[in-house]
């Protein structure tokens, strides 16, 4: 459109008038275009925000599934920190490439073709010159792709180490205190920051470096395409109005080249991003439950171990030709050294980890034919390490079973002696709870935890050090509650204080894995061997 107004304005036989009018025209005429265009780049900012926000909330809840259907093993492995990076700053990178990084792309290549095609139309020798400079882009641009995926790889890896050690640095504050680590928690983390650093300044500098090379490259070729089609006007073989048209092609053919070399950066950091998400989503979730499962209407709670052998790591095995029967209604205590693998027990009744060799059933089922979520509902735990969620006293408590009403939630605190304490708060029962129960001291959350144990309807039960943080008179309570818990269940207990299991069917003593005494109080002390020095006090556990 604009070579024939060029043209028609710069012809000298034309009246002045004429041009006048012939020029207001085109104007209207092209104001009209760019009205368009402007309602165009609405509409499609729009959809694309749209777009791409919705494609990010589907991301995080993919990844967020994922997490949740992630193996134990998996997370004994990872810091909370890296896992919180990848939700955030790597979910963000890709968020922000698809918002600003996207569409400039794929507008830029509809362009780079529509004035290809109009390049060709105006001259196809000047397109010829502007095409040559293609490889160098393309080889400039491979070289600096090739650097710069390398470094924000690095980067993010970094930033999530970083933040893996600020978040075990702020949750462990009392500790970092008590021992007076400041300074060197200080200077661990700079040693982190100074590595982010490094690492963040490699990869702007090579991301950032693209869209000057890039641009230096494309005024090169805008300048020899325009001196070489003033020479083929100045020959009069071609016309003013197309060069200056082809400039202008020129211009816009350079155009998107520098747009996206400019957003190189943050397409990096989102293929750098990308790689750690996707490959978070890559990783092996917790087996499926057999096709063969079966769903019992009611477990009574007979556990059978029959040889059972496991090891975390291959080749290292932890328990050794483990076998042992409890019945409903009978309490089983563990007790040993650490590291002997009471809780790798516990560990394998609930299928965190799967056996390598042996069997264990529940009334007569192998827990491999049993649905995970299934048997996780009739096994009800106490475990050393509490954690109570965000809400109130009463929501925590009732998480054990969430069609309690609230008279079975205050029995169940009555139960593990935590009714007391509770309606000393302001708000009793709906006492808000935040920062893992950080405004309750640890004996009164590991009451909580008993609490949301007594509640559920589960015929098996595990006590894991489940009053190591109570005090003595506490624990004589809860004992005399948990008497009450216990009846018609199936109990596993495992405990250093040794007077706690005293009354316990039968006491497993283990060490190095393997089962070495068995049998109640009395019998193991007539016994006088291991559980007789660790109960007179003759040897400890360790």
């Amino acid at each position: 459109m604009l070579r024939p107004v060029i043209n028609h304005i710069a012809d000298a036989a034309t009246p002045a008038a004429e041009r006048v009018s012939y020029l207001g025209a085109m104007l209207a005429v092209l104001a009209g275009i760019y009205i368009v265009g402007v309602c165009g780049t609405w509409l499609q900012s729009r959809l694309m925000i749209g777009i791409s926000q919705s494609a990010i909330q589907r991301i995080r809840e993919d990844l967020f599934t994922k997490v949740e259907r992630l193996p134990l093993r998996f997370h004994d492995n990872e810091t909370t920190g890296d896992l919180m990076s990848r939700f955030t700053n790597d979910v963000d990178n890709i968020g922000m490439m698809l918002d600003q990084s996207l569409m400039s792309m794929i507008s830029g290549i509809i362009n780079l073709l529509g004035t290809l095609a109009m390049m060709i139309y105006t001259n196809i020798w000047l397109t010829l010159i502007t095409l040559v400079f293609i490889p160098i882009f393309a080889l400039g641009g491979r070289v600096l792709i090739n650097k710069s995926r390398k470094y924000y790889a690095a980067q993010q890896a970094a930033l999530g180490a970083a933040n893996g050690y600020i978040e075990e640095s702020v949750a462990g504050q009392k500790v970092i205190k008590v021992f007076n680590h400041e300074a060197d928690c200080e200077q661990e983390f700079d040693l982190l920051n100074d590595d982010l650093r490094d690492k963040q300044q490699k990869a702007m500098f090579f991301g950032g470096i693209m869209g000057p090379v890039m641009g230096n490259t494309t005024q090169i070729s805008y300048a020899l395409t325009a001196g070489i089609g003033g020479a083929l006007c100045a020959l009069g073989r071609f016309d003013v109005g197309g060069l200056a048209i082809f400039v202008n092609y020129a211009r816009q053919f350079s155009r998107p080249i520098n747009e996206i070399s400019q957003q190189m950066a943050t397409i990096f950091s989102a293929l750098a991003g990308a790689e750690r998400v996707f490959g978070l989503m890559d990783k092996e979730p917790e087996a499926a439950d057999d096709p063969d499962a079966v769903r019992p209407e009611k477990l009574e709670g007979h556990v059978i171990l029959d040889d059972v052998s496991f090891g975390y790591v291959p080749g290292k095995t932890v328990l050794k030709h483990i076998s042992l029967y409890a019945k409903p209604g009978q309490k089983i205590a563990f007790v040993g050294s650490t590291g002997a693998g009471k809780t790798t027990i516990t560990n394998l009744l609930n299928r965190f980890y799967d056996i390598d060799s042996g069997r264990i059933t529940i009334d007569g089922i192998d827990v491999k034919k049993l649905p995970r979520d299934f048997l996780r509902q009739n096994i009800a735990m106490v475990l050393q390490d509490t954690h109570l969620f965000t809400g109130t006293i009463m929501e925590n408590i009732r998480y054990g079973r969430l069609d309690a009403t609230d008279a079975e939630v205050i029995a169940a605190a009555k139960t593990a002696s935590a009714d007391s304490f509770i309606r000393r708060l302001s708000d009793g029962y709906n006492t808000m709870i935040e920062g893992d129960g950080a405004n309750l001291s640890q004996g009164q959350r590991q009451l909580l935890n008993i609490a949301r144990a007594a509640i559920s309807k589960a015929p098996i039960l595990v006590l894991d050090e489940a009053t190591s943080s109570v005090d003595t008179r506490t624990e004589r309570h809860i004992e005399r509650g948990m008497d009450t818990l216990m009846q018609n269940r199936t109990t596993f207990v495992i405990a250093h204080r040794l007077s706690t299991v005293r009354n316990a069917n039968a006491i497993m003593v283990l060490e190095n894995g393997e089962i070495i005494e068995r049998g109640d109080h009395d019998d193991l002390l007539a016994m006088k061997g291991r559980y007789y020095e660790l109960y007179t006090g003759k040897s400890e556990l360790t």
